[in-house]
């Protein structure tokens, strides 16, 4: 399940659709640019779709950076630890971000997701419903769920080999 060629895998879509998303992005910026100052007439539903994809791109990002390991950090007591120390100190920390994800990121995204769906609210523009919007808000805590997992399950057996 924790496979290295599952992650890459993994690693690989996420990236391709954050590049697809960053470029379907920009061309809709510039049409919004385009219909505006070119053809005098914005467009009405750029505005609406930049934003969402706004918080796609976020959330998505947020659960590659944190599965390559490359979240901003505060390392300063790291650098000063011993080696196993160290190990032990970034299982605690990759805990404590699996205990956030699993709360706040699938639970709260969840519950937010189910409320939205059962409301049947829908966007003021594009008229999508909000659930779909919302939707990547669990869908990242997941990810970012197996990817601390995936952390922890190496750090302990990093750790088993310093012992």
């Amino acid at each position: 399940m924790f496979s290295l060629k599952i992650k890459s895998k993994l690693d690989q879509f996420i990236a391709h659709l954050l590049v697809a998303l960053m470029g379907l992005m920009v061309l809709n910026v510039t049409w919004q640019v385009v219909s505006r100052y070119v053809f005098k007439n914005p467009s009405s539903f750029t505005d609406e779709l930049a934003r969402y994809m706004l918080v796609w791109l976020g959330m998505l990002g947020a659960a590659y950076v944190a599965g390559k390991n490359e979240h901003i950090a505060i390392d300063i007591l790291l650098t000063k630890m011993k080696e196993k120390a160290r190990t032990k100190m970034m299982i605690l920390i990759n805990c404590c971000i699996l205990v956030f994800a699993i709360g706040v990121m699938v639970i709260g995204g969840s519950n937010l997701v189910y409320i939205t769906f059962i409301l049947s609210q829908k966007s003021a523009t594009l008229q999508i419903p909000l659930a779909f919007v919302y939707g990547i808000i669990p869908f990242s805590g997941l990810l970012v769920l197996y990817y601390q997992a995936y952390s922890i399950k190496q750090l302990s057996h990093s750790l088993k080999i310093q012992a």
